[in-house]
């Protein structure tokens, strides 16, 4: 009779465990280069938690956008900035009611970690263009790549745009900006303060006065249409306690 239970036991497990694959789904992010790290981590621990698999696609929010417009399958946008996420809303491809904006971060000054650039109190006065001498600085293409539109913005407000404008060396997303950086291809770069954490190539060398840009600021929603359980699930586990904890470790503010 025990022998019976047992068994009866093992196969009732048996069919949960088959019956929670069967239902396992994946679902697919598209996310901003500066959350690769941090979501990562988090999608690992969702799938843990549910069974169901993030699969992410990390670039610039504007190359993401674009995707999302064409037809791509993301189910999760989240964005570096509020323009992209503001232009998904205004062709209704996103589901206004999941929208939220989680997280901040900082716009920072870096250099290769060897560079003999010492810290500067990075001003509306510092002369961003001088630093760079003959080199070049990397950061994401300012007509598009958000971190490339914080630092043009900062530049504007600062009157330096003109002189900064012929020194971009323009990327696709921050973390390409970043790798410029790291190979030493350029003396300077600009790129989130999170982005330079997880770097032992760079050094952050200047933070940029949150006053001289708009707030940076990572809205996340649904893409409209895609609006499954478990994608569901995956946004509001990214918004929970434990996701906030690993933003918080790789040091995005929370909003």
């Amino acid at each position: 009779m025990l022998m019976k239970r047992l068994l009866g036991a093992v196969a009732g497990l048996a069919l949960s465990v088959a019956a929670a694959q069967a239902h396992a789904e994946d679902v697919v992010v598209f996310a901003a280069a500066s959350l690769t790290n941090a979501l990562n981590e988090i999608g690992e621990s969702f799938a843990a938690r549910t069974g169901h698999r993030m699969v992410a696609s990390y670039a610039a929010s504007s190359a993401l956008a674009k995707q999302v417009e064409q037809g791509a399958p993301g189910q999760v946008f989240a964005s570096a900035d509020l323009k992209w996420m503001d232009y998904l809303a205004g062709k209704a491809l996103i589901n206004p009611e999941t929208r939220f904006n989680l997280l901040g971060n900082t716009l920072v000054l870096v250099a290769p970690a060897d560079s003999r650039l010492g810290r500067i109190e990075l001003s509306p006065k510092t002369d961003i263009a001088a630093l760079a001498g003959p080199g070049r600085i990397a950061t994401g293409n300012p007509d598009s790549v958000p971190v490339g539109l914080y630092f043009k913005q900062a530049m504007e407000r600062a009157g330096q745009w003109t002189a900064v404008e012929p020194k971009i060396a323009a990327t696709d997303s921050v973390r390409a900006a970043l790798a410029f950086v790291e190979r030493g291809e350029v003396p300077l770069g600009v790129v989130y303060a999170t982005d330079a954490a997880v770097s032992k190539k760079v050094k952050v060398v200047g933070v940029f006065p949150e006053s001289m840009h708009d707030p940076i600021t990572y809205p996340f929603a649904l893409v409209a249409g895609k609006e499954t359980p478990a994608a569901r699930a995956l946004l509001d586990y990214i918004r929970g306690p434990e996701a906030k904890g690993v933003f918080a470790k790789y040091g995005f503010k929370i909003n």
